[in-house]
């Protein structure tokens, strides 16, 4: 017993010390939004703010379109997120459940694009977005991002994990294959639906590179692309200090999503062990 006491007690204080590593950024972060850019940058640091000061937020959201930013970057997270989830779904679905002639070739072909950098196509689909007239548009940044071969790799290892005899009963009872697809596949896959919105929209929010290479006008900037010019003072200097409580505002809603959906995102990854 005293062998076992002495394990856990060692386990939950090596936990906690992990715990304070991953949060210190998060601290390190919400500190500085509060410091002035003359104390935000002294040496030795000021590892708590003793005069705090809300000029950042202030400056951020009087001087700057900030909510417009925010807008724009919700617009392209969401509107990313849900297109992923519906063609995603309804390729995973017929790759896993109905059988047809290619269907492994089709999956092993999606699997292959997954080893492609993704820097690699940013040439090839400038070109297509410009050609489209979507350069400098929400659209032009996010779908680009629809198209993403994980999210069918992911849902149609969980879909085919769910059994077909409930397919069959299905059929049985006069269901055509939307009706099995809305009313028996989708409520069965929603943790899995769950693990990826919270992946696409994640992955959507932060995809900086593409966002900066497609948009170049101020009034189509996403948040973090938006923060990025309220931060710069000169060419070579930055404000740390709004840099800091631009990224606490781009850190909200990311952290708001993960909470909400994070039920769903456990079980997701329990029952993808369990069945896997």
């Amino acid at each position: 017993m005293k062998e076992n006491q002495a394990l856990n007690t060692v386990k939950n204080v090596f936990l906690g010390v992990c715990t304070l590593f991953f949060i210190w950024p998060f601290y390190w972060m919400l500190s500085g939004s509060f410091k002035k850019l003359k104390v935000a940058m002294q040496i030795p640091p000021e590892w708590f703010p003793l005069q705090p000061t809300f000029r950042n937020y202030s400056s951020l959201m009087v001087d700057y379109p900030t909510l417009k930013w925010l807008f724009n970057s919700i617009f392209i997270s969401s509107v990313c997120t849900i297109l992923v989830l519906l063609l995603s779904s309804l390729s995973a679905y017929s790759i896993a459940k109905i059988r047809f002639s290619g269907s492994k070739l089709i999956f092993a072909m999606m699997v292959g694009a997954m080893t492609i950098p993704h820097t690699v196509l940013f040439i090839p689909l400038f070109k297509l977005m410009n050609q489209l007239h979507l350069v400098n548009t929400l659209w032009g940044a996010l779908l680009p991002m629809v198209g993403w071969p994980f999210g069918v790799f992911l849902l149609k290892q969980f879909i085919q994990t769910l059994p077909n005899e409930l397919l069959e009963s299905g059929k049985i009872d006069g269901c055509n294959e939307w009706q099995l697809f809305s009313r028996i596949i989708i409520p069965l896959a929603k943790p899995g639906l769950a693990v990826l919105a919270i992946f696409t929209f994640v992955n959507s929010w932060n995809d900086y590179v593409w966002q900066l290479i497609i948009l170049s006008k101020k009034s189509v900037y996403s948040l973090p692309l938006g923060v990025k010019v309220a931060s710069q003072v000169s060419e070579f200097g930055i404000d740390y200090g709004i840099a800091l409580a631009g990224a606490m505002v781009a850190t909200v809603p990311i952290l708001a999503i993960f909470l909400y959906f994070q039920k769903y995102f456990t079980k997701g990854i329990t029952l993808g062990a369990l069945k896997g």
